[in-house]
């Protein structure tokens, strides 16, 4: 599972021209499941998302937690991130996980992060063409990948 974790002043998704869902301070997650993914991924991204330390304290530190600022998540599924560009120009998407795995750990996802926080997560809508917006804050982006626990 790949999660690009961003911190912003703002997010949104449209989807055929309506606005979806939207969020203010907090962070926008692209997630991407790959097809090993298990549950224990959905636990070990869900963690770090939520104990990132990336958010400004009163010294202008990067020091507090989404908690701390009492911030919003916005979790668009984006299989893309998956992607291997290995041979040449073409991205193979074969090792990201078939939609119905996919959709379910990204559904888990959302599901454990609504528990973490104690908050409503907005979402996109799993496989559909969504046009995401975005002011990042920093920018501060961050890249969460469970392959590379340590």
């Amino acid at each position: 599972m790949k999660a690009i974790v961003q911190r912003v002043t703002e997010a949104s998704v449209t989807i055929d021209g309506t606005l979806y869902s939207s969020i203010k301070k907090g962070f926008l997650v692209l997630l991407g499941v790959h097809r090993e993914d298990t549950p224990e991924d959905v636990v070990w991204i869900t963690r770090k998302i939520i104990g990132m330390r990336v958010f400004e304290d009163d010294k202008g530190q990067m020091n507090t937690t989404l908690a701390d600022v009492d911030g919003d998540i916005l979790v668009v599924s984006q299989f893309t991130l998956i992607a291997s560009n290995r041979k040449g120009n073409r991205p193979s998407f074969n090792e990201a996980a078939p939609p119905e795995l996919g959709k379910k750990l990204y559904l888990e996802t959302v599901s454990a992060l609504t528990r973490a926080t104690g908050k409503e997560v907005a979402t996109g809508i799993f496989a559909a063409d969504m046009k995401v917006s975005l002011i990042n804050d920093g920018p501060v982006t961050i890249t969460l990948d469970t392959r590379n626990k340590e």
